[in-house]
């Protein structure tokens, strides 16, 4: 990684968190612009590509013994919130794209979402279950305003009453208080919201597309007030840049009505690295040694430990430090680490909803 930080001198991508491409590290052959070159030219701001993504099964299964549910649903690949620090920029390395500005603005959008969700809930075959958007990238993205994918689905829950859960970095997710609450009237939907800092110059550079620290905060209070039960996931928490701010964040969640929290510990995967350290290189040159060394500190001289049950939290002095950090802030603020169990008794085919009539 060293040797890719000496060799850095690329300008800023307006609106982006990434300045590059780096390899792709399926691919044996890495062709790159000459950086002199690039910087020479000056940057330009990139726009956003969509790309219709044909998948045949909107449910992804997962097999992680240190995740609460089964199946996740993801209507986008890629993400054009753009954080830096996001482990689920190495997926785009499975399409032939980089982890990089690929991640950002490249974004593959599965269209028949809605559709294909209704056709897995109406097998025979499914056992109604607690299904969760979006164990990968945010559902909630900018994308979503216009194409409504995760709307649709929300509906197609609502239609099955099967319980769902969302974590999402934008405020866009109070547009559908209407069908949350539909959901929630029989105990259906759980709502989490990611806030990583409230400092609105670090998030801006950080999750330059993501909604800004204030207007997360006023999701919560419309979720909350709303009825929908509601979760602060201070996420990810970065030693050295982020930690100190955890104590804050759950004060003003819990302002918000907010009563249940949870945290991440930052990891970073693959590319991640390179991403990360550039980043922090650019924008928090003096600071880049310390980050990186405290993450080291709760990864075992790691930058990432993907080991289950221990990747959430980290481990080692400075992990356990910030665990205690967050429990005592949550007793302080009256903020439960608990999950909310949801419903799977009110399932139902949407073909019978007739014989509610007689019931």
């Amino acid at each position: 990684m060293q040797a890719f930080l000496d060799n850095l001198n690329l300008p800023e991508v307006p609106g982006r968190a990434s300045a590059t491409n780096p390899s792709n590290r399926f691919e044996k052959i890495d062709v790159r612009p000459d950086p002199e070159w690039l910087a020479e030219q000056g940057a330009t701001a990139i726009a956003t590509e969509y790309f219709f993504d044909a998948t045949r099964d909107i449910l992804a299964k997962n097999k992680s013994p240190d995740i609460p549910f089964t199946f996740s649903i993801n209507p986008y690949r890629g993400c054009e919130h753009g954080c830096i620090y996001c482990y689920a920029r190495p997926t785009h390395e499975y399409f032939g794209l980089s982890a990089g500005l690929d991640f950002e603005t490249k974004i593959l959008v599965k269209r028949n979402a809605a559709t294909l969700l209704r056709k897995r809930l109406a097998s025979p075959r499914w056992t109604p279950q607690v299904v969760a958007f979006s164990g990968n990238t945010d559902c909630y993205q900018p994308a979503e305003r216009d194409l409504e994918i995760t709307r649709d689905c929300l509906k197609v829950f609502s239609d099955f009453r099967n319980p769902v859960s969302l974590i999402t970095k934008s405020a866009l997710v109070t547009r559908d208080l209407d069908v949350l609450q539909e959901l929630a009237a029989f105990g259906l939907v759980s709502v989490t919201v990611s806030v990583t800092t409230l400092d609105n110059q670090l998030a801006r550079v950080m999750e330059p597309r993501a909604s800004a620290p204030a207007k997360r905060l006023e999701a919560l209070a419309q979720l909350t007030a709303a009825g929908i039960p509601v979760c602060v996931n201070v996420a990810p928490v970065i030693p050295g840049l982020t930690d100190h701010e955890v104590p804050l964040i759950l004060k003003e969640a819990a302002a918000c009505g907010v009563q249940r929290a949870a945290y991440i510990l930052l990891r970073l995967p693959h590319g991640v690295k390179e991403l990360t350290a550039a980043w922090l290189k650019s924008n928090y040159p003096n600071r880049m040694a310390k980050v990186l060394s405290a993450v080291r500190q709760t990864r075992s001289g790691r930058l990432n430990d993907p080991a289950f049950g221990t990747r959430g939290k980290g481990s080692g002095a400075r992990a356990d430090a910030i665990q205690q950090m967050f429990t005592l802030a949550c007793e302080k603020y009256g903020l439960s680490s608990e999950q909310v169990n949801l419903n799977v008794h009110h399932f139902r085919k949407p073909g019978y909803r007739q014989l509610g009539l007689f019931f």
